[in-house]
C-alpha cells in the first residue's frame, strides 16, 4: 500500500519537526488571489455592459407626461404609449437568448479551455454592446435591428457565468466558500454600479455613448483575462483535487480486490472519479440533490432582481420623489443605491450561511425580509430623498442576498458534492442549469413589467412580492432538512 506509506511518512515528519515555510503554498495563494481579481473584474465588466439598456430606457421610451406634457417623446420605435411594451420585448430578446445560451455554455465550459472560452465571450459581448450604441449615430429606428443585436448579445453573454464559477470552484475548497463567494459575487453589484455611472455620465452626449464605453471596457478586460487567467491548479503545475480522488481510489482498489469486487470500475466509466473524469450529462445534473429546488427558487428570485436591474432607473424617472421628477442622469445614478445594498446583502448572506452551515435557511430568511422591504419602498419611497435612498438600499440588501448566494456558493456546492466524488467537470453544467433556469425568470420579469407598468406600478410590485413568496416555497423542504440535521448534531 504505497500511498498509505507515503502518507504515514509525511505525518511522522510533520509531528517531529516544525515545517519550514512552503514556497509552493505562497505561489498557490498568489494564484488564488489572481484568479479572484481576474474573475471578479471579468464578471463586473459583463454586468457593466448589461446595464446601459436600463439607463437609456428613460431616453428611448416616452417621458413622464407630468414632466414634459408630451407623452410621445422618445426614440422610435420605443416612443409613444406602447413604448414600455417594446422596451420589455427588448429585455425579453436578450434574457431569453441568455437563458438558452446558458445551458449550452455550461456544456461547453466542461469541455473547452475556460480561459479561451471566457475571453471569447467577453470580446464578443463588447462588440455587440458597441453595435447597439451605433444605432444612435446611424439613426436606426427598426425594432428588428435592436432585437437581433440583443439576441446575439444574450447568447455570448451567457458564456461568462459558468466559466467564472468553474474557475473559482477549481481553486477554492468548500471551507468558507459562502463568505468568499459572497464577497467575490459582489462583482454583479459592482458591475451594475460601474455600468450605471458610466452610462449615466455620458447620456447627455447621446445615448449611443452609454453603450460604447461599457463595450470597450469589457473588451479590454477580456484581453487581460486571456493573457493572465489560470483556469485550474493543474494548469499551474499544482495537484488538482481529482488527483487526490485518484490516490484514494488506489486504496479502494486494493481493498476491493481482496473481496473480489469491482464496483469502482463503474465509477470510472461514469466519469465520477479518476484522472480524466467524463463530463456529467445534462439530465444527470438535474437529478443531483438540491439542483432542481434551487434552480426553481432562482427562477423567481432572479425575476425580481432583474426587474430592478432593467427597470429601476425608468421607475425612478417616472415616480416623483418629494413631488419632483428626477433627470435621466440623476435617476440612473440614484439607482446604484439598490446595487450598493446588494453588495452588503450578498456578503452578509454568504457569511451567515457559512456560520450556520445552512444555505436554504439563509436564503429563506432573506427572501422573507425582502417582502416587507419592497412594500415599504413602494409606499414610502416618494416621501423624501433620504427615505427613498434608505428603503432602496434595504430592498437591494434583501433581494440580492439570496440571488447572490444561490448563483455562486450554492451552485459550487451542488456542482462538487460528494455524490459526484469531486468530478470537476460537473461544476459548469450544474452552474449553467441553476443560473440558466434563473435567467428564464429574469427574462419573464422585465417583459411583464413592460406591460404591467402601463396599468400602474402597484401591480408591478405585487408581481415582485408574489414571485419572492414562490422563491421561498421551493426551499422549504431543503430548509427543513438542514434544520433537522442541525438538531440531530446537537443531540
Amino acid at each position: 500500500m504505497e500511498t498509505l506509506t507515503l502518507i504515514s511518512s509525511s505525518s511522522t515528519t510533520t509531528t517531529s519537526t516544525p515545517s519550514p515555510p512552503n514556497p509552493s503554498h505562497r505561489i498557490f495563494l498568489r494564484h488564488q488571489i489572481s484568479v479572484l481579481i481576474l474573475t471578479f473584474s471579468a464578471y463586473a465588466a459583463f454586468h457593466a455592459s448589461r446595464k446601459p439598456p436600463s439607463i437609456v430606457k428613460s431616453v428611448l421610451g416616452p417621458e413622464p407626461q407630468s414632466a414634459t406634457g408630451n407623452p410621445h417623446s422618445g426614440w422610435a420605435p420605443f416612443d409613444g404609449p406602447r413604448g414600455p411594451h417594446r422596451l420589455g420585448e427588448l429585455d425579453l430578446a436578450f434574457l431569453s437568448a441568455y437563458s438558452l445560451g446558458m445551458y449550452f455554455a455550461g456544456h461547453a465550459g466542461d469541455r473547452i479551455d475556460l480561459r479561451v472560452l471566457l475571453s471569447f465571450g467577453m470580446l464578443a459581448s463588447g462588440v455587440t454592446t458597441v453595435i447597439f450604441g451605433l444605432g444612435f449615430w446611424f439613426g436606426v429606428h427598426r425594432l428588428g435591428f435592436f432585437l437581433a443585436v440583443q439576441i446575439v448579445s444574450g447568447l455570448v453573454q451567457s458564456i461568462g457565468w459558468p466559466c467564472v464559477v468553474s474557475v473559482v470552484g477549481n481553486w477554492f475548497g468548500k471551507s468558507k466558500r459562502g463568505l468568499i463567494m459572497g464577497v467575490w459575487n459582489s462583482h454583479m453589484s459592482v458591475g451594475n454600479i460601474l455600468g450605471s455611472v458610466m452610462a449615466s455620465s455620458v447620456l447627455e452626449f447621446g445615448w449611443g455613448w452609454s453603450f460604447v464605453l461599457p463595450g470597450v471596457l469589457i473588451m479590454v478586460v477580456g484581453v487581460l483575462v486571456f493573457w493572465f487567467l489560470v483556469p485550474s491548479p493543474g494548469d499551474a503545475g499544482f495537484e488538482s483535487p481529482k488527483m487526490e480522488v485518484e490516490m484514494n481510489l488506489d486504496i479502494v482498489e486494493e481493498e476491493v480486490g481482496k473481496d473480489g469486487e469491482d464496483d469502482d470500475e463503474g465509477l470510472l466509466q461514469n466519469g465520477v472519479t479518476g484522472f480524466d473524469p467524463v463530463a456529467i450529462g445534462f439530465f444527470e445534473a438535474w437529478r443531483l440533490p438540491g439542483v432542481a429546488p434551487f434552480a426553481f427558487c432562482l427562477f423567481f428570485s432572479k425575476l425580481v432582481a432583474y426587474t430592478f436591474l432593467y427597470w429601476l432607473p425608468f421607475y425612478i424617472r417616472h415616480s416623483a420623489v418629494a413631488g419632483k421628477h428626477l433627470s435621466h442622469k440623476a435617476a440612473g445614478i440614484l439607482s446604484t443605491v439598490f446595487d450598493v445594498g446588494g453588495v452588503f446583502g450578498g456578503i452578509s448572506a454568504g457569511f451567515l450561511s457559512d456560520k450556520i452551515e445552512a444555505r436554504a435557511v439563509t436564503s429563506i430568511l432573506f427572501l422573507s425580509f425582502s417582502i416587507p422591504a419592497l412594500i415599504l419602498y413602494r409606499v414610502y419611497g416618494s416621501v423624501s430623498m433620504p427615505v427613498n435612498i434608505g428603503l432602496m438600499f434595504l430592498s437591494g440588501y434583501f433581494v440580492n442576498g439570496p440571488y447572490s448566494l444561490i448563483t455562486s456558493a450554492v451552485a459550487a456546492d451542488l456542482g462538487t458534492q460528494n455524490m459526484i466524488k469531486g468530478n470537476s467537470k460537473a461544476l459548469a453544467t450544474v452552474t449553467a442549469i441553476i443560473d440558466g433556469t434563473g435567467s428564464i425568470g429574469a427574462a419573464v420579469g422585465p417583459l411583464l413589467t413592460g406591460y404591467i407598468s402601463t396599468r400602474g406600478w402597484n401591480n408591478v410590485f405585487l408581481m415582485l412580492i408574489v414571485s419572492t413568496s414562490f422563491a421561498g416555497l421551493f426551499l422549504i423542504h431543503l430548509a427543513k432538512a438542514e434544520i433537522r440535521n442541525k438538531w440531530n448534531e446537537t443531540k
